[in-house]
């Protein structure tokens, strides 16, 4: 990068969005690793973000790197004011009737600033000149409905710039457990995945397809390229760690039409010889294994808004609720065999909060109020900001990026 002499006026007509070159991503993912290399060195970080750019979700344009850059300043000379990155993902609404619409949400993700020129602007400005573009970015693929991003600096930064906070931002902590046997839940091999996958994608639809007392509902497809992009971070980190990676993908329990399942993933925020170096970003401290998916086959209560159900009857559903301890067992003992701290799931539907409840389960609840904040901008048909928000369901880690 080009010295700077004299910085611009983060309202100056000069800066524009842009993708940064194969060198200028490098430069980025130096200044980030700080942030964000997790229990990685920085060449490594360097290189997990060159193999996860050819993942599922990320591969054939389904990522884009964006950067805020002087046009006057030609490549690999300019300086990069703010960065970040989008990707697509599928998503479905479904207004109070059932009718459903396919479109498309925008995840931004990884908004980074240079520590030496914050608090100039730059990033307000960034992110002002993506939400004019994300409306009418990667059309060809479909409709562009929204963005979301996930606030690791609390709630009121991106809400200025129309990424509002999703009303709820809570999740379960389990802890790690030893375990002997995990029967009556079997592990899922990563073979199984594109399987459950495609069921789990026609349970939501025949969802959303029921009326509700949401004027509109929005979901994110959880497909195999979510799971994947997040398998394959695990991959890179526990190879290093480990020298292997998990063959668990997840585990299920229960018979057909009542089956209870969950896909899971290992994410190490410090080296396991250095927990002093754990990353500030998990409110909790500690590394994670996180639930990115959890499925109850008749789950009612599933799928949409939480505010105002009534608690549905643990009776009727206690087939389920055997199916799901097992499965949290099963992921209790990943936890404990991978050196892991914790084993959170976000989002819960009130079926499984009664679940938990009566489970005899170790489980504490927290509602995040500063790291992983689920904000959205919903657009209008012109590319405005909506004046009613719709509700936002599912709002499970396999959607975080």
């Amino acid at each position: 990068m080009g010295s700077i002499i004299k910085l611009p006026s983060s309202e100056s007509p000069d800066l524009y969005l842009s993708q940064p070159t194969p060198e200028e991503c490098v430069q980025i993912r130096t200044d980030t690793a700080a942030s964000w290399k997790d229990s990685l060195t920085i060449p490594l970080y360097i290189a997990e973000a060159q193999y996860l750019s050819t993942v599922p979700l990320a591969k054939d344009g389904g990522m884009t790197m964006w950067v805020l850059v002087d046009k006057r300043m030609p490549p690999n000379q300019r300086q990069v004011f703010c960065s970040c990155e989008s990707f697509v993902k599928r998503s479905l609404t479904s207004d109070e009737s059932g009718n459903i619409k396919e479109g498309l949400i925008h995840g931004v993700a990884s908004v980074f600033c240079p520590l030496e020129i914050r608090r100039r602007g730059y990033g307000t400005r960034h992110m002002k000149e993506l939400a004019k573009v994300l409306h009418e970015w990667q059309s060809e693929y479909g409709k562009s409905i929204g963005s979301v991003l996930y606030s690791d600096i609390g709630k009121k930064y991106y809400a200025r710039m129309g990424w509002l906070p999703n009303p709820r931002n809570g999740h379960f902590i389990f802890p790690p457990v030893k375990m002997e046997s995990l029967a009556p839940a079997r592990l899922i091999l990563e073979s199984e995945l594109e399987a459950l996958c495609l069921r789990d994608e026609a349970i939501v639809y025949r969802a959303m397809a029921t009326p509700s007392i949401a004027r509109k509902r929005v979901v994110i497809l959880p497909d195999l390229d979510h799971m994947l992009w997040h398998i394959r971070k695990e991959d890179f980190a526990t190879n290093h760690i480990f020298g292997k990676t998990p063959q668990a993908k997840g585990a299920i329990a229960g018979s057909p039409g009542k089956q209870v399942w969950a896909v899971w993933v290992h994410r190490y925020y410090g080296h396991l010889d250095h927990p002093d170096e754990e990353e500030e970003e998990e409110e909790e401290g500690g590394n994670v294994l996180y639930i990115l998916r959890l499925v109850v086959e008749g789950d009612d209560t599933a799928n949409k808004p939480h505010e105002g159900q009534l608690p549905p009857s643990a009776d009727a559903h206690g087939e389920q609720a055997v199916a799901f301890k097992a499965v949290l067992h099963a992921a209790q003992a990943e936890a404990a065999e991978w050196r892991l701290d914790y084993v959170k799931l976000w989002e819960p539907s009130p079926l499984v909060q009664s679940f938990v409840g009566q489970s005899g389960l170790e489980a504490t609840w927290v509602e995040r109020q500063e790291i992983s904040i689920a904000s959205t901008l919903w657009f209008r048909e012109d590319g405005d900001a909506v004046d009613e928000a719709p509700v936002w369901v599912n709002n499970e880690y396999y959607a975080w990026c």
